[in-house]
């Protein structure tokens, strides 16, 4: 699984790469997590407001900092 959290890096990007990273290790997955802080890349998702959250190439969260139960249920959504 590949997820990218989209952001130049504020609190907000900092607080949703925790929670995917808690995610991830709690559901067991196997996932590379890639932080993207490149403006011409985040505009490449089609991403307007930061943070974002990127599962497999889709953008599932944008513009806000979901719950560690949100990031859980996507992942494991997008698992499947």
């Amino acid at each position: 699984m590949n997820i990218k959290i989209l952001g130049p890096g504020c609190r907000n990007c900092v607080n949703l790469t925790k929670a995917a990273t808690t995610a991830v290790a709690e559901l067991g997955l196997e996932a590379s997590i890639e932080k993207v802080e490149d403006y011409t890349a985040i505009l490449g998702y089609g991403v307007m407001s930061t943070p974002a959250l990127v599962i497999n190439e889709k953008v599932v969260v944008s513009g806000r900092v979901p719950t560690l139960a949100e990031v859980r249920t996507l992942l494991t959504a997008a698992s499947h």
